[in-house]
């Protein structure tokens, strides 16, 4: 669907000089000479480049649509992440590089949403927050406040966070995975 070059906005993906690219920040910019335009920040979706464009109103751009399907993470083999279709039990393969840095987050069992591009996979979205064991983290200090100091910790997935003085080895707590960040304990 042709959209005008004023009308991207984040998060939207767009067919650009041959690849499919999604919009991460944009900037409506109006210099003193001259028309307004749209400065965008793109993200290539297979390989991850970034670029900068400036889009004027008058530009049509091809806004893509993907199609999101919910998929159970099954297993890893070498460096190939498999998934299932949870409607039609059909397996997919996925190799590190299009799941990306969020590998790190799965987990046996978990459901995902795989984009497609037509037949193509392209990427893999976690959900918001996961549940992790914490492994090693230092003792609490005693008379060390609770206010704002957070201590580090290493996870059962390897990643290293900070969390608050009385979160200790063998606790489960909650971290967003967009900001690899404590949010709370877990229940």
């Amino acid at each position: 669907m042709k959209i005008d070059g004023n009308s991207i906005r984040p998060g939207n993906v767009i067919e650009h000089n041959g690849g499919l690219w999604r919009a991460v920040r944009i900037a409506h910019t109006q210099p003193g000479k001259g028309g307004a335009y749209l400065q965008v920040e793109l993200k290539n979706l297979r390989d991850g480049s970034k670029l900068n464009e400036r889009f004027r109103s008058s530009e049509k751009v091809e806004r893509v649509v993907l199609e999101q399907k919910d998929y159970q993470f099954l297993y890893i083999d070498g460096d190939m992440y498999n998934f299932m279709d949870q409607g039609t039990y059909e397996q997919i393969s996925l190799s590190a590089e299009d799941v990306g840095d969020d590998a790190v987050f799965l987990q046996d069992g978990m459901t995902v949403s795989i984009e497609f591009h037509g037949d193509s996979p392209l990427g893999v979205s976690l959900p918001d927050k996961v549940t992790l064991e914490v492994v090693e983290t230092e003792p609490v200090i005693k008379g060390q406040t609770a206010s704002s100091s957070y201590k580090p910790a290493t996870l059962d997935n390897g990643l290293r966070i900070g969390v608050p003085p009385f979160v200790s080895a063998g606790d489960r707590v909650v971290v967003a995975t967009e900001t690899r960040e404590y949010v709370s304990r877990a229940d």
